[in-house]
């Protein structure tokens, strides 16, 4: 196994999350593309991993700080890591050290960027990007958002912790009478959330005028600030989980719902 650093030819490979067979990604559109395209050159670092075959089984992605959803300094924040766990493709590849792998090399890359430290993000509960496997390998929680917690590993004793933007503000509701208003938040960097964009923006045109999308980019650091929201989706009242991928049928009920409870008045 070795760690290359991301190149022209694996481009595309990257941008499906290393699931070029799945029917599912191509629902997600370019949005990841898009988000590489705008962050590639504000201090990104992507590297895969790739078995004595040459088949890429692992990916981890991380930026400056600045460009996440925490508030640091000096620090490189890991925006996933993923190591393909799927039957379909090239197979399970978990369990075989690739995760552990990419991580020690992002962090010897950070550090010799002139990083102070690295942080990311994880799950409470045992199912991906679990915090507890961070926890393994030397990381911290530092901070926490109901069950997604903050982790970092200091490289030097002057490291300043790092801490989650809180979120400031939910979308209004009722701003629309008598329509339902879905608010879309997107940063474009994550397919799962790129997918129930894309779920949530179809719905939308299947109930025609009765709808109002609105898309706010997140990208942006300032509206990532004034929201403390980086990807979500609402519909009107109703926040929906973005992970795994809410179902496209589930997005059409909640819209639904919304609608009769609208015309009973």
């Amino acid at each position: 196994m070795r760690i290359i650093d991301l190149s022209k030819e694996h481009e595309e490979l990257y941008f499906v999350c290393l699931e070029d067979w799945s029917e599912e990604m191509k629902e997600a559109g370019d949005h990841k593309c898009n988000w590489y395209n705008k962050i590639k050159d504000k201090g990104l670092r992507v590297k895969l991993a790739i078995d004595d075959n040459g088949s890429i089984g692992g990916m981890i992605q991380y930026v400056p700080i600045e460009y996440s959803e925490a508030e640091g300094e000096n620090i490189y924040f890991i925006k996933c890591i993923w190591v393909h766990g799927h039957k379909e493709g090239i197979g399970n590849y978990q369990g075989k050290g690739m995760g552990a792998a990419l991580l020690k090399a992002a962090e010897a890359d950070a550090k010799s960027l002139g990083a102070k430290g690295i942080a990311a993000w994880g799950l409470a509960i045992p199912v991906w990007m679990r915090a507890s496997w961070y926890k393994n390998h030397g990381y911290k929680k530092i901070d926490k958002d109901s069950i997604k917690h903050l982790v970092w590993k200091p490289f030097y004793d002057d490291a300043i912790p790092p801490k989650w933007i809180k979120r400031s503000k939910k979308p209004a509701t009722n701003i629309n009478p008598g329509k339902v208003t879905i608010t879309a938040f997107s940063s474009g960097w994550c397919q799962v959330e790129n997918i129930v964009y894309e779920r949530a923006r179809k719905a939308a045109e299947e109930f025609g005028d009765k709808v109002v999308f609105n898309s706010i980019d997140t990208f942006n650091k300032d509206t990532l600030l004034e929201w403390g929201i980086s990807n979500g989706l609402f519909i009107e009242d109703v926040e929906l989980s973005m992970g795994p991928p809410v179902p496209y049928d589930k997005i059409v009920k909640v819209i639904a719902k919304k609608l009769r409870k609208i015309s009973k008045g």
